[in-house]
């Protein structure tokens, strides 16, 4: 189909956004858990959800796959879902806060991640953290909203 007068190119239904989840896991001590990146910025664990599957499903899913830890998508908690329009795309981001994981972290994924390491939180890291990283990690209890570029839409206690 093309563009008419009628029907602009926008109404035509194409691919244009991303849905991800990232993971607050806090730790012993109330440390964050933060990967670093081989281009030196860290990062919380997390991905795109799947189609069909839960925020919740998805943080489970993606802190196992790339950390080896375990936890039951009962313990996440959904505390906002943020929106941006990072390299021309619409993401929605729900952050998650777990407070309750088994196992150590590892590094599963080396093409991505260089090291696993539990942080303090609002400590600051030796490079940058990823914006997405940098407005979920602000979300972690007793912090406020986060700053940033796009929008927080918090949820409901």
């Amino acid at each position: 189909m093309t563009a008419t007068a009628e029907r602009p190119e926008r109404a035509f239904h194409t691919p244009n956004s991303m849905t991800g989840v990232g993971v607050v896991v806090v730790g012993p001590g109330d440390r964050i858990l933060l990967g670093l990146a081989h281009d030196g910025r860290w990062e919380l664990p997390g991905g795109k959800v799947d189609p069909g599957e839960t925020f919740e499903d998805a943080a489970v899913r993606e802190l196992a796959e790339e950390t080896s830890l375990r936890a039951a998508a009962a313990g996440v908690r959904i505390v906002a879902v943020l929106m941006d329009g990072a390299g021309g795309v619409t993401r929605v981001t729900a952050a998650a806060v777990l407070e309750s994981a088994t196992g150590t972290p590892r590094v599963t994924e080396p093409h991505k991640i260089v090291r696993w390491q539990w942080v303090r939180h609002g400590r600051r890291t030796q490079g940058p953290l990823r914006t997405v990283g940098v407005r979920t990690a602000r979300l972690a209890p007793g912090t406020g909203p986060p700053a940033g570029p796009g929008h927080c839409y918090p949820t409901a206690p």
